[in-house]
Order: C-alpha cells, then sequence, then structure tokens
C-alpha cells in the first residue's frame, strides 16, 4: 500500500517537475505518452483480458450490477448538475463524466493488489475493462462529444468527433467476441502486467497536465472546494460504492475487488475527455485532485488498519 501511494505522489511529482523545468520538451512527450494508451497500452489490454473473461456466476451478475450503479449515478450527476447547481452544458457534461469515470486501472487495480492480494488483480481488472474501459469510450467519449466545445457545432461534426477519437472501442468489441485461442496465457499475464504498470505513466501525465495548467492559471492548488466538486465527492465517492454494496446484496459470489473498485475516484481520462472536447477543464482537474486524495488517504487507513 505505501508503494502505491508512493508510486504515485512520485509519478504525479515528476510530472510537474519535468513541465516546470522543461516545458516545451515536455508537451510532446505527454502527447506520445497519451497516444501510447490510447492507441497500444489499453487496446493491447482491453483485449487480453476481455477474451479470457469468465462471466459465470456472481462475476458477470457483478458487472452487469456494476453497469446501472454507474448509470444511475451518472443520471443522478446530470440532474444534479442541471436541475439544482444550474451548470451550462460543458459544466454539465463534466460533472457527469467525473461521477462515470472512475479510476479503476491506473489507481484501482494496484490498490486491489495492495489490500486484498494478488488475486484480486483478475476481477480488478475485469472490472475495469468490461466496465469503465466501455464507460470511457461510450458513455464518456459521447458525453464529452454531445457537451464540448471543441467536438464540433452539427450534431454530425460530433458524431464524427466521438467516432474518431477514441480508437480502443474496436479492442473492446474484438475482445467481446475473440475465442479463448487468440488469448494465450502468456498475453494475458503480460496485459495484467501491463494494467499496473500503467499506474506510473498515467500519473506522470495527470502531474504535467495539472503543472501546465497551473502556470497557466486554470488551476491551483488546492484546489477550491466548489459545490460542484461537492457533488461529485458525494456521487463518486460515496454514492456509488453505496449503491453497488445494496445491488450486490441480491447476488452471491461477488468479488471483493467489484465493491473497491465502485469507491475508486474520479479518473484521470476524465481529463483526457474534457481536453479532447471542450469540457469545463479546471473542475474535471479539481475533481481528479480532490477525489483522489481522499481515496488514497482512506486506502492508507484501511493498510494500516487490516
Amino acid at each position: 500500500m505505501i508503494l502505491v501511494i508512493a508510486g504515485i505522489l512520485a509519478s504525479a511529482g515528476l510530472g510537474a517537475a519535468f513541465e516546470h523545468r522543461w516545458r516545451e520538451r515536455t508537451i510532446p512527450v505527454t502527447d506520445r505518452a497519451i497516444q501510447l494508451l490510447l492507441y497500444v497500452l489499453m487496446p493491447f489490454v482491453t483485449f487480453f483480458s476481455l477474451a479470457r473473461l469468465d462471466l459465470g456466476s456472481g462475476v458477470g451478475l457483478g458487472l452487469l450490477v456494476g453497469w446501472i450503479e454507474l448509470l444511475v449515478v451518472g443520471g443522478i450527476g446530470w440532474l444534479v448538475a442541471t436541475r439544482l447547481l444550474g451548470l451550462d452544458r460543458a459544466g454539465a457534461g463534466t460533472l457527469t463524466i467525473c461521477c462515470l469515470l472512475a479510476n479503476t486501472g491506473y489507481l484501482g487495480v494496484p490498490l486491489n493488489a495492495a489490500l486484498l492480494g494478488h488475486d484480486a488483480i483478475g476481477p480488478a481488472i475485469a472490472w475495469d475493462v468490461a466496465i469503465s474501459g466501455p464507460m470511457l469510450f461510450v458513455f464518456g467519449f459521447g458525453i464529452a462529444a454531445a457537451c464540448g466545445t471543441k467536438a464540433g457545432e452539427t450534431a454530425r461534426e460530433r458524431v464524427r468527433a466521438f467516432l474518431t477519437r477514441n480508437p480502443p472501442l474496436l479492442a473492446l468489441v474484438a475482445g467481446l467476441v475473440a475465442p479463448d485461442v487468440l488469448a494465450p496465457d502468456i498475453l494475458v499475464t503480460i496485459a495484467h502486467d501491463a494494467a499496473i504498470a500503467l499506474l506510473p505513466v498515467g500519473f506522470f501525465v495527470l502531474g504535467v497536465h495539472l503543472a501546465r495548467e497551473q502556470d497557466e492559471g486554470v488551476v491551483r492548488f488546492p484546489p477550491p472546494l466548489t459545490r460542484p466538486i461537492g457533488a461529485i465527492i458525494g456521487l463518486r465517492l460515496v454514492a456509488a460504492p453505496v449503491l453497488f454494496g445494496v445491488l450486490a446484496l441480491t447476488l452471491a459470489d461477488v468479488p471483493d475487488a467489484y465493491r473497491l473498485q465502485a469507491a475508486m475516484p474520479c479518473g484521470i481520462n476524465a481529463l483526457i475527455a474534457a481536453h479532447t472536447y471542450g469540457l469545463d477543464l479546471r473542475m474535471a482537474a479539481s475533481a481528479v485532485a480532490w477525489t483522489t486524495g481522499l481515496a488514497v488517504a482512506a486506502s492508507g487507513v484501511a493498510g494500516v488498519v487490516t
């Protein structure tokens, strides 16, 4: 657990230091890192994890419950943003995707390994690729394309932006229909290890991104705890795991890793979606910072207790 927290702080800090010291060099490096994640690592992990995923018993039903939980929380987030907070379209879209997109890959997988043991890695990755992946590629990017200011003006332009900016969709579909023979054990093992290795890459990019936006006056440290951020914290860190826990009571053999994944903070991918499609970047960055800090602190306490 200590190594996970140290890895997060070191990776984010290193990214921020690189941004401050070598700004012009860091921008193309981080752009390539994001492309590597989206075009190579994420499709690789997604395909080989889904191709061998056993959806029998509580494993598959637990994933279905996870989908229901996230869609309900996302719907509540949209209503809170539009009806209670009166946010504009971009702000409402940002709040919604921050509730939908949990950091179950960069953070959730290593946290499961640290708190629950190595056997929890498989179910944790199953949640990440079967729920968080599609949630990002379909709903996250879809909402961002529909609400963002950089996705075009017409419906056709927004659909085109949605289809051309999330290539891992192909890996997702291929992984669902591919037979087991196309996913040998060695490649599945490598995919699982690659999922854990995404943590330093993801938080390095986050550190670079936050430092860059701080220099440009978009965010400050610590980020202000606004009403939208408070709503995201409540929905992502409280409502989501509680709702999943209640729904999971109707099932048997639901992996403990699922319960932990349901409580993960706002995902780094919310920043990518916000930057790509023109959502409220300040809100997305603040949501990632606040929810990650609270989740890591809670996980640290849990690690000490257990």
